[in-house]
């Protein structure tokens, strides 16, 4: 199994620590912050997020279809959550979120574990595509929650 391998990325944004996890406790936001040329869309979901809510979704990777379902396995609001893969394209997928009052803002502090299929082929393609991918989608989740809540 290639990885696991670690994305971080930590956003201040001007806008108090409620507001900031009330928006990410709704998922049809997920869509918002993804990027388009994934072709996101939610399948399946509660109306509002919490311990053991699913989420099933598909979307497309480099054209093709992929079907997407993640499981909240941890729920600590308005603080933080943990969302893991339990089917999808990674042999392993948990994103931590995690919120902390800053001042008059709040700082949003992601961390990304993941590992791909495949032995070395995996690393490979990692290398070359998947960690490329990885970032701009969270590039443009950056963008986006700037242009939501303002910087």
């Amino acid at each position: 199994m290639p990885g696991p391998y670690i994305l971080r990325r930590t956003q201040h944004l001007p806008r108090p620590l409620c507001e900031v996890f009330a928006f990410f406790a709704r998922p049809e936001n997920l869509q918002t912050i993804t990027p388009p040329w994934l072709d996101f869309r939610i399948t399946q979901a509660p109306p509002e997020l919490g311990l053991g809510s699913r989420i099933e979704y598909r979307l497309r990777i480099h054209h093709i279809p992929t079907r997407w379902t993640t499981e909240i396995t941890a729920w600590h609001p308005p603080h933080s959550f943990i969302d893991t893969q339990i089917f999808g394209p990674y042999t392993f997928w948990r994103h931590e979120h995690i919120f902390t009052a800053d001042g008059a803002g709040t700082s949003m502090q992601d961390t990304v574990r993941y590992a791909l299929p495949f032995g070395p082929l995996g690393r490979a393609v990692h290398s070359a595509i998947v960690r490329r991918d990885v970032n701009k989608i969270f590039d443009y989740r950056a963008e986006r929650m700037r242009h939501l809540f303002g910087e």
